[in-house]
């Protein structure tokens, strides 16, 4: 039997001849072709959960209209992910130790690849389930712990990069949170001193002019950090396969469908947890979102700059609180900021525990079938899952009509509570019909 020539993909295969490489390269071609589809999956589900971080307060101050606060952001977002690639490089050789992988070997490329694919899992059925609960957390850290767990899974303790997650992770994550509560705070409390003179009705008119500025510097700020996440996950698929090099430069296909991807989902609107950001941890006026949001920006582009992959949800959410310490007569509930602070700690451990699983599932079948039969199982579990979550969230959905409904402080729960027995959804058609609170800048003026 003739060999086939080694070159490009095939290189890695000298001992393989005619059928048996030309199979084993299709093979691997559609592995590939599903961990980018399921890194562009996340990067979706990215854009979704965080919509809120810029766009929540504009939304719940009336300074734009839902449907319009997410289109802007949406498009500032697309235009922030080709800004930088910095936190890519972080994601794509900060995390996974390239070094434990000898990707000459056909067998140790594989791993690579299922360690990404089972690290992707991990962040989007996380990212869903705390979606489905109204709660942000960071999508930044769901990927983090998939890939760290994943990668334990692989090859243990020694294909993570300690040290780069301890530095441009764990200690950012940390510290940003408190640190943009602090900004905001003394933002917060600056404004309302210097403007006391100034009438509320007028004061909050101006600011919310403001507001619009604000938050599209936060959108554009999001996507300068969020969408590399992605870019830098594609880019180690690639460099699984052999199709790049891992000094090379990340490719402007892969910069360009992560920075489409994470606008699609941003432009289809999170509303659970911008319900959450908006109405259930402040009740917030006008200079209390110009404050978070501009305190938030300069966070997140300061983070960018230096290659922090910074949770733009941690910063965002430390903001808001932090409006609500700042100004007078303010008041946080306490309630919800401790269920976030929960599902933040847990982030972590959670995706990387489920990373784990997907990798033994998919590595344990590929075992004793084919690896490609193990990865098809793998996504066809994310997607029954997916499903599965997405149908449970129309049971109590929440959406443009009824996002700036009051928070109901007796259950907490993110779904506005229905009024005299009705149904939420008989409640979201009176909205409709013209009976909702005034949410505009227009009607609010």
């Amino acid at each position: 039997m003739s060999r086939i020539p080694c070159s490009g993909a095939l290189s890695r295969c000298p001992d393989r001849t005619g059928h048996a490489a030309y199979f084993s390269v299709v093979t691997e071609l559609i592995i590939l072709l599903i961990v980018i589809v399921t890194a562009l999956a996340f990067d979706f589900t990215n854009g979704f959960h965080d919509t809120g971080n810029a766009m929540a307060t504009s939304i719940a101050t009336g300074a734009l209209k839902p449907k319009v606060a997410v289109t802007l952001s949406a498009v500032l977002n697309l235009v922030g992910a080709f800004l930088s690639v910095e936190v890519a490089a972080t994601v794509a050789k900060g995390i996974v130790d390239l070094d434990q992988f000898n990707l000459s070997n056909p067998g140790d490329s594989h791993q690579l690849l299922l360690v990404v694919f089972a690290g992707l899992i991990g962040a989007i059925l996380w990212n869903l389930l705390t979606w489905l609960l109204g709660i942000p957390s960071s999508s930044s850290h769901a990927l983090f712990g998939g890939l760290i767990g994943a990668a334990i899974a692989s090859i243990g303790f020694g294909g993570v990069v300690w040290e780069g997650v301890l530095a441009k992770m764990i200690l950012p994550a940390l510290a940003a949170p408190v640190v943009a509560g602090l900004v905001a705070a003394i933002g917060t409390f600056a404004v309302y001193a210097l403007t006391k003179t100034v009438a509320d009705k007028d004061k909050n008119r101006y600011f919310r002019w403001g507001q619009i500025g604000s938050a599209s510097l936060v959108s554009l700020a999001h996507g300068t950090n969020d969408a590399q996440k992605t870019m830098g996950v594609i880019f180690l698929a690639l460099v699984a396969t052999g199709h790049v090099g891992a000094d090379a430069d990340i490719p402007f296909w892969v910069k360009a469908s992560c920075a489409f991807f994470i606008a699609f989902g941003t432009y289809l609107g999170g509303w659970r947890v911008i319900r959450t950001l908006g109405k259930g941890l402040v009740e917030i006026d006008s200079p209390q979102g110009m404050a978070a949001e501009t305190s938030s920006a300069a966070i997140i582009l300061t983070s960018s700059h230096f290659g922090m992959a910074l949770s733009t949800t941690h910063v965002a959410t430390g903001s808001i609180m932090g409006t609500g310490i700042g100004r007078t007569g303010a008041s946080v509930r306490w309630s919800v900021a401790s269920r976030m602070a929960v599902a933040w700690l847990i982030t972590l451990p959670a995706s990387a525990l489920v990373g784990i699983v997907c990798w033994w599932i998919a590595h344990g079948i590929g075992a004793f079938s084919s690896d490609l039969l193990g990865v098809l199982v793998a996504f066809a579990i994310l997607i029954a899952l997916s499903v599965h979550m997405w149908l449970h969230s129309r049971k109590a959905p929440v959406d443009p009509n009824n996002v700036n409904e009051d928070w109901d402080d007796t259950t907490n729960g993110v779904a506005p509570a229905p009024k005299n027995g009705q149904k939420n959804t008989q409640k979201s058609t009176n909205i409709a019909q013209g009976h909702a609170p005034a949410t505009t800048f227009e009607e609010r003026s």
